[in-house]
């Protein structure tokens, strides 16, 4: 039964769990990195704490070339399979190596170690494009309606929930099964479990699209990248957008950087790795419904400021850790799952509306173009987040180390992980409510409707 004034679906519940099943891919290759690799280089690999933040974002400048290439190709491609899912099956059958070896601990530390990371990292992050970049170009592809791809977007939600879970529990509960902080053996099993889920995922997805429908823009757009590139510049919507939603990564990208620190140094368990993301996932995969009803209630721009503030509340509160504990500290990161899962959803179902309200403007496909710059960007601001917790723990002066040499931090590395995991965060995620003013896309019914008095 519809509910009266709402369409009824146009993409099927198969399709919807064929396409929300690739977000296993997309959270957890996004996840374990930024939650692991810089712990892993600063305390298994000895690497300097603020090398190992610059290895961690030097391979992700590439995506600012290599995922606007990728976006144009998918929308140029001619296939029976479609223009996006032969992209989807290249991914699949690269990433999962790439990221095994990222953590297959040769026997280098120090320079030679951070040089082998970041050759393996750049390699994951090309394999990566190739899947994620088309990925996130097909809602917009799949229905015309606009709340229905709030709808569609919630099963992907559904499965970043899960594959969140898989990254912040399943990871670090892997890498901790040897011992409390874990050994190089234990980030290789991780690293090959984490591969064996990537596959699954990613083939999954290609699978399960098979019978995807596609409305929109018949037509691919012929143009150089430069001139497309200056059509999207043009597009004050996707700019908005695009530095909303940059911001509000940066903020997440460092809470990941710092989580294992702040279970270490601030609950004094590093094993709270586990639990926190427990925390962080659970509102992420159960509040999905809310963030839709806002989202009609209030439109998108007003349920994103709500989310917003949320996420950034919690944050904040999270100072108090010390004096409260590590209790406190979770119920802190359930109100900031909450938030995170709604500027989440609301951020690729606005970039949804983007891309086809460009495609209705102008009768081009170039969704391609629009989520493969969207993703360059977001990701190379993403990779600052482990590059700034690494600046702020060199200021507060953390000692790097290898497990058979284990160093005791002075209080002012210990403040400095607290900071860089509440106070930074919190203060970067209140600056994207202002800029969630510029973003003007609203529900076309809603603008349609006549006044109450029957004007306009």
């Amino acid at each position: 039964m519809i509910a009266p004034g709402v369409a009824a679906p146009t993409v099927s519940s198969g399709v919807r769990l064929g396409y929300g099943v690739g977000s296993f891919c997309t959270a957890t290759f996004t996840a374990v990195p930024g939650l692991l690799l810089l712990y892993y280089m600063t305390n298994f690999l000895a690497v300097p704490a603020w090398l190992a933040g610059v290895v961690v974002t030097a391979p992700k400048v590439w995506d600012l070339l290599i995922n606007p290439l990728v976006g144009r190709w998918s929308d140029r491609t001619a296939s029976r399979l479609g223009p996006r899912r032969p992209w989807l099956l290249a991914g699949a059958c690269t990433l999962p190596v790439a990221f095994f070896l990222v953590f297959a601990g040769p026997p280098l530390t120090g320079v030679p170690a951070a040089l082998y990371v970041g050759a393996c990292f750049l390699a994951a992050a090309t394999a990566y494009a190739l899947f994620e970049v088309p990925y996130k170009a097909m809602p917009a592809e799949m229905t015309d309606d606009y709340h229905e791809r709030t709808s569609l977007l919630q099963w992907r939600m559904v499965f970043v929930g899960a594959g969140t879970a898989i990254a912040g529990i399943a990871a670090p509960a892997i890498v901790n099964s040897q011992g409390d902080s874990g050994t190089l053996d234990s980030y290789r099993l991780m690293g090959v479990v984490i591969a064996v889920v990537l596959l699954a995922a990613m083939l999954g997805s290609f699978l399960g699209t098979a019978r995807a429908p596609m409305t929109g823009a018949p037509q691919a757009d012929t143009g150089s990248l430069i001139r497309q590139f200056a059509v999207v510049r043009g597009n004050a919507s996707f700019l908005w957008l695009t530095v909303l939603s940059c911001t509000q990564q940066l903020a997440v990208a460092i809470m990941l950087a710092a989580a294992p620190y702040f279970a270490a140094y601030t609950i004094g368990d590093p094993k709270a790795t586990t639990s926190l993301f427990a925390a962080l996932v659970g509102p992420m995969m159960l509040t999905m419904p809310l963030w839709s009803w806002l989202s009609r209630r209030f439109d998108k721009r007003g349920a994103m400021i709500l989310a917003a503030l949320t996420f950034a509340t919690g944050t904040a509160l999270a100072l108090a850790t010390p004096l409260f504990g590590g209790w406190y500290a979770h119920a802190m990161i359930l109100l900031v799952g909450t938030g995170v899962a709604g500027v989440t959803l609301l951020q690729f179902s606005m970039l949804a509306d983007v891309i086809a309200q460009d495609a209705a403007d102008t009768g081009k496909r170039r969704a391609g173009v629009f989520t493969g710059l969207w993703t360059a960007v977001e990701s190379g601001v993403s990779s600052f987040g482990a590059l700034i917790f690494g600046v702020i723990l060199s200021m507060g002066g953390f000692l790097s180390s290898e497990p058979s040499r284990p160093v005791e931090q002075p209080d002012s590395a210990v403040t400095a992980v607290l900071v860089g995991q509440t106070a930074v965060p919190a203060l970067i995620i209140l600056l994207s409510v202002a800029m969630t003013f510029g973003y003007r896309i609203k529900d076309p019914m809603r603008a349609a409707a006549p006044a109450p008095d029957g004007s306009g």
